[in-house]
Formats: C-alpha cells, structure tokens, sequence
C-alpha cells in the first residue's frame, strides 16, 4: 500500500464511518467504460460537492491490494452486474493534487515531483522494473511487467491551472503525453477518471485533451445523480433525522438536470442534517473573495445582470466560448459560465439561462454585492435603498420616478407592457430586498398587471405588496389588490401591509409614459 501507488480503502471505510448517502452506482457508469473508447472520463463540479469522497470511493473499489467486499456489501453496486469482475483487480494510481501542492513549489516542480514518486513506489511493488527518464515510459514498463493496466484517479485535477496559471503550459504537456499519447494510453490505462471545479482547459476553440468524455454542471447528462444528493436521498435523510424537508430544500436545492431533477448541496445538506440548523455553509472567506472579484468585472451589461439575478429573475446565458480557466474572460458571458461552474449560478439547459439556486447562495450575493468595487453597481444599490426608504415612508412620487426610470432603462420596447416584463422590472428596482424582507412571487395575476409580495424578516418593517399596471389608475391598481383573495402566505399576517400601485398609460408614446403611484396601509387584522 503506498501514497499514490494503491492507497488502499481506509479512506472509504472513514467515509462509511459517518452517515453515508449511497453514491456507489458512479461504479457501475465507470466499470461500463472500462477498456473502452469512452475510458476517460473527467466530470467537473463545484467545491464541496462531493469529489474527494467518489474518489476514495474508487480507490477503495479498484485497487488490487485490498479487499473491499465488506465496505461495498449491501450498497447499490454489490448488485451491478459487473461488480464482481472489476472489484480489486487493478494497480490503482491516485493523485490528490490540492494535497500535493505545498511539497511541488505552489506546482512549479509538480512533474518532476509526480515522475520521482510514482516511480518509487512501482519499483517497490515491481522491482524487476525498468524505469525510463519519463513517467509513460514506466508506466508501459509496469504494465508489462504485470500484465496488469491502471486505473488512474486524479483528485483536483485543475487545481494548478486555477492556483498557479504560469505552470499550466507544462502540465498540459504533462497530461498529453500520458492521455493522448497512441504509444501510451490504450495500453497502460483500463480508464481514468478526473474530477475538479472547471471543465478540462482549451486549447483555442478545443479541449486541450480532447479525448475526455466531460460531464459538467453545464451538461452532467449520465451522471447527473452523482452531482449532488437528488430529491429522495435529500427526504429519505430529513426523515431519518427528523430534519424540515421544506427548509432544506428552500436553503440548498435549485440545481436542476434533465432526468435527475433537483440536486442538492451535499455538504451542506449534510450538515444542516447532523446540527438541526440551515445556515451558509458552502461559502468561505477566500472563495468569496474571488466571487467578489468576479462580479465586479466591468463587462458591458454585467452590473445590470447581477441586479436581475438577486431580484430573482434568470438571465440569458452563452457558455460556449469560456476557456475553462479562472483568468480568460472575453464578456459578461465568460463570468456567468465560471459562476455556473462555481456554483454560484444554476443553469436551465432548455433555456439556456441561469440564476440563483436556493438561499445559501442567494445570501452569499447580497453579502458580496455591498463589498463590490464598481460604481454602476454601487449606484445601483443606493438607488434600491432608497426606494424601500421611500416606498416605507410613502414618498409616492419617488417611488414612481424610480420605477418609471427602471422600466425604461431595462425593458426593451417591444417587451414593455408584457406581465413576465413588469414582474421583473418590480425585483429589479427591488433586489436588495434580501437585507430584510422576503419575496414572494406566487400571488393572483392577470393581464395587464404584475405584483410581488415582500414580507418583512423582522417586525422593524411592514410588508409590501407591490403592483405594477397599465390598464388602471394607481387609485385602481389599489383597488385591484384590494378585490382580491389574499394568498395564504397573508391569512394569518396580522399587521400593516403597504399596498403599492403603481401605473402607467400603455397607449402614451414610450418616452411619455409617466407612472404614477398610490401607497395606502392595510392591516390584514381587520380581514
């Protein structure tokens, strides 16, 4: 048993230790692939999603020096037709790279560091090896030697190119020659599997090794259910542990597969699970340094975009053209396809567009937005602020000023009067709602009109329940909400409602239309 020849199962058996989510049917997609076309394999996901565990997971099921019957007896792949015939029959090679850099020089001796060790430790189980000066060379060596291919794990594998790009050049090269090498693939490796947080490099317009099969949040297809936890496994644990399903799925779901549905935080979930407590768990300090960094870029349309996307509305996305690196950045584009694979932003492959997927990562932006060095968005924020304070304190006539300069600023004119564009102009104006109210989309709509519902976190705030409309008067707008059902989220309320309508003329010319607007308080104790 070595550190990167045959590492053995003890790591998996720690993970079996404490409460375990059966993610052993990954196995089954592998050991179909193995000793074919389709042998590499790198799947790409965000930190804390899960990767380290898959890959003690496969080291614990390959490697030859082991016996792993009793970790995997009972788990889904302990019924897979091709458990048997793949279970501890290979010299498994397993290269944690975030684990390797403090002794590689921040990466810059990673491949010297990688060929000396890797060596050492097949002398030690083959001595009778030739080692050759490059790592392949052995590698080929080995395998004839045992007549035994590898399975290759590589943990982190882009770890160099988002720590240290300089040294990104050299370990492509490095990858090359082992996974696109005629000489040295088909016969040293039986398959390869590489996870990390970004899609493998680019070279120009192509992969930089392009025979990898990629399964990516942006497209996961066949393994979708090991992104995350899916729905069942999520309601199967909080009935476990007695734990709110509701709030667990309000706080760490929102990423959604064709064929799998909602996927899960892991981590979080988890740990929401075992403290009986939902809170941020997932960010971290130095990650939400670079978050900030991101969304400060000052790409034409991205501060508009940031807005849109804490008010709760999806935004259009084109992830073709990313580099898959942490420094290529063309558009606004490019920055959304990293959040996608940061998982700050979910991704609608039917309609292309992204957004915010639950309420850990929603805090997350509102809390890195007041950080944000850019003066479109912080002019933004003061306006938002300003427009609760006037909206609270019944300044109708700024509330209509400010709603009317957002409707014309960021609704194209051919969209101006249609309810998706109206409901969206309303988060818009309001999306730094999160500082203390929630919103609240699921109220009675019909032509011509759209409205939200914030409801205050604490008592210092009264609700708001906003509408936008262009067949009334504000005085109708008003009317209006007043003629209507109150949704179940205000039966029971009990206290002041500000009813806010605000109205235009759909007929006026666009750079005619002033809106108007009447604020009048309600108690929903007099219901």
């Amino acid at each position: 048993m070595g550190v990167y020849l045959n590492p053995g199962n003890s790591d998996f058996m720690e993970v079996l230790g404490s409460k375990y989510v059966d993610k052993t049917g990954l196995i089954g997609l592998i050991n179909n692939s193995i000793n074919t076309k389709s042998k590499l394999i790198c799947v790409s996901r965000p930190r804390r999603f899960g990767k380290s565990y898959a890959a003690q997971m496969l080291c614990a099921y390959y490697d030859r020096t082991c016996d792993s019957h009793d970790l995997f007896s009972g788990l889904e792949i302990s019924s897979d037709q091709t458990y048997e015939k793949h279970l501890n029959q290979y010299d498994v090679i397993y290269i944690d790279l975030t684990g390797i850099k403090p002794y590689a020089d921040d990466f810059k001796t990673l491949i010297p560091f990688l060929k000396k060790n890797i060596s050492e430790e097949i002398r030690e189980s083959y001595p009778d090896v030739r080692l050759r000066n490059e790592l392949p060379g052995t590698l080929v060596e080995a395998v004839k030697d045992s007549a035994r291919k590898f399975i290759m794990i590589i943990d982190e594998w882009d770890a160099p190119i988002r720590e240290n790009p300089e040294t990104q050049q050299e370990y492509l090269e490095f990858l090359r020659s082992l996974f696109k090498n005629s000489g040295v693939t088909p016969k040293v490796f039986a398959a390869v599997y590489m996870t990390g947080i970004l899609p493998i490099k680019k070279d120009g317009s192509q992969s930089a090794i392009s025979d990898f099969e990629e399964f990516t949040m942006i497209s996961p297809r066949t393994y979708a259910n090991y992104v995350g936890f899916t729905e069942n496994e999520v309601r199967n644990l909080c009935e476990e542990k007695k734990g709110n399903f509701a709030l667990m799925k309000q706080w760490y779901d929102g990423y959604r597969f064709k064929g799998t549905g909602s996927v899960y935080n892991p981590n979080s979930v988890m740990k929401a699970a075992n403290y009986n407590d939902f809170a941020a768990y997932w960010t971290e300090t130095s990650a939400a340094e670079g978050f900030m960094k991101y969304i400060s870029m000052d790409y034409n349309g991205l501060s508009k975009t940031i807005a849109e996307l804490i008010g709760g509305i999806d935004v259009p996305v084109n992830t073709v053209g990313f580099a898959n690196d942490l420094v290529t950045f063309k558009n606004r584009d490019d920055v959304l396809t990293l959040l996608i694979h940061l998982g700050y932003l979910a991704y609608d492959s039917e309609n292309k567009t992204a957004h915010i997927p639950n309420e850990e990562i929603r805090l997350e932006f509102q809390r890195a937005i007041r950080g944000v060095d850019h003066e479109a968005t912080f002019k933004r924020l003061m306006e938002c602020d300003q427009l609760f304070l006037d909206t609270i304190h019944g300044n109708e006539e700024a509330v209509a000023k400010q709603i009317e300069k957002i409707h014309m600023e960021e609704t194209h004119p051919l969209k101006y009067n249609r309810e998706d564009s109206l409901r969206s102009v309303i988060k818009l104006a309001y999306y730094t709602y999160k500082d203390h109210y929630l919103q609240i989309e699921e109220l009675p709509s019909g032509d011509g009109f759209a409205d939200v519902l914030y409801l205050p976190i604490t008592k210092d705030y009264p609700a708001l329940l906003i509408e936008l409309k262009w067949d009334k008067s504000a005085e109708g707008a008003i009317d209006q909400i007043l003629q209507k059902h109150y949704p179940s989220a205000l039966e029971n309320y009990g206290s002041d409602i500000l009813l806010v309508g605000i109205y235009y003329n759909k007929d006026a010319p666009v750079v005619e239309r002033k809106h108007s607007c009447r604020i009048t308080k309600y108690n929903m104790a007099q219901t």
